[in-house]
């Protein structure tokens, strides 16, 4: 039944049967019977649901802020639509050139995650993964190795929850003549471990190329004097 029924048969209501004059209320119990009339379920079977409502009144507001954005920028809905499509291609740019926001490296973050390996084996993982040419995990199992030879030749001691920042800033002390490749090697592995960047092939044979050097390189004593050590940096490995 429609609103303009319910008023009707309210109306009828507020007349007598017959030829006798309608019956006179007041205005304000009047109101209260109609709106009691239409307050009835019959009426709302139509009505839209309360998500359909708020979806409504979610899209006014957006049409409205449109239309206010629009009326303020020159050219009007032409000149908002540019203004929207250069923004787009603007962070469609940025994407492209930075490329996905990685996380930053963390310095929390262990070197070893599983059970103790030798040198030996973490080298053997790290050539099987480059020969399949899995450079992140090469990456990562050489730099292992390398950390993992020098505790093996006690030029660091072993520590669980090392990184490679410590273990190259450590190792750094001993072999002065290599910090700066350690350095850089802390840096690689950091970088794909945690900071989301993919290694290739170079990186990896500059770290391979390190682990070599190290494994033919005595460390400097603290007590060596030039003219008693004058093979204090290079040599076979003790």
């Amino acid at each position: 039944m429609s609103p303009a029924g319910g008023v009707w048969t309210v109306a009828s209501v507020l007349w007598r049967s017959g030829d006798q004059p309608p019956v006179t209320i007041p205005r304000d119990p009047a109101r209260e019977a109609a709106r009691r009339e239409l307050a009835k379920r019959m009426y709302h079977e139509n009505d839209p649901s309360l998500l359909q409502r708020a979806l409504n009144a979610f899209w006014d507001w957006v049409s409205g802020l449109l239309d206010a954005a629009s009326t303020a920028t020159p050219g009007g809905p032409v000149g908002l639509l540019v203004i929207v499509l250069v923004v787009l291609a603007l962070v469609g740019a940025l994407w492209w050139r930075l490329g996905t926001p990685r996380r930053l490296p963390t310095s929390s973050a262990t070197l070893f995650e599983d059970r103790p390996k030798s040198a030996a084996e973490h080298r053997a993982a790290a050539e099987a993964h480059a020969a399949q040419g899995h450079w992140n995990q090469a990456v990562q199992e050489r730099m292992r190795a390398v950390v993992r030879s020098l505790e093996e030749r006690a030029l660091l001691d072993v520590r669980p929850g090392r990184t490679a920042d410590e273990a190259a800033t450590e190792a750094g002390r001993a072999l002065p003549d290599h910090a700066d490749r350690l350095r850089t090697a802390a840096r690689d592995f950091d970088d794909v471990t945690y900071g989301g960047r993919a290694a290739g092939e170079g990186t990896y044979r500059r770290l391979a190329s390190l682990d070599d050097d190290l494994e033919r390189t005595r460390p400097q004593l603290a007590d060596s004097t030039p003219g008693t050590a004058p093979d204090a940096h290079h040599g076979a490995a003790g």
